[in-house]
């Protein structure tokens, strides 16, 4: 799978609408210099070769990944590695998610897992994703590679 489109398709009929809409809420309120990609049967931002060259420490050769979105057997998911890397974004999001969501949080490292489609905050999702640039991804990951 190579395209968006053929990544939309592909998801069962019933999370279409939904990830389509989280898809369009991410690109809306994702600061400028991300790229969308599709990979590994997800839907990819990443910080562009073209802007950070190093790319992923344990993949060079790919560039170095940001935020996923996922359509799992049970749930969809969105991956945001700057809740993983950063302590203070990541507390952020918890404390914010119940004025959004009434059933707890349901969350790996980086994982926020969405079980019931209906209850995806969209609004708190594209709150998220406004609050780290590019540059900003870029020192934190450094930051957090040197530690």
């Amino acid at each position: 799978m190579t395209s968006v489109t053929e990544f939309l398709d592909s998801l069962p009929e019933e999370r279409q609408a939904p990830v389509k809409k989280l898809r369009q809420v991410i690109r809306k309120n994702m600061p400028k210099g991300f790229k969308e990609v599709v990979s590994g049967n997800m839907l990819n931002y990443v910080v562009p070769h073209s802007k950070y060259p190093d790319g992923y420490h344990c993949t060079p050769e790919k560039p170095l990944p940001f935020v996923s979105v996922a359509s799992q057997k049970n749930f969809i998911a969105l991956y945001h590695m700057g809740m993983y890397a950063d302590p203070k974004l990541l507390k952020w999001f918890e404390g914010e998610w119940p004025k959004y969501v009434k059933t707890k949080l349901d969350m790996g490292k980086s994982c926020v897992r969405i079980k019931k489609i209906e209850t995806l905050p969209y609004e708190l999702m594209g709150e998220l994703m406004s609050k780290v640039t590019v540059d900003d991804w870029i020192q934190t990951y450094e930051k957090n590679l040197k530690s």
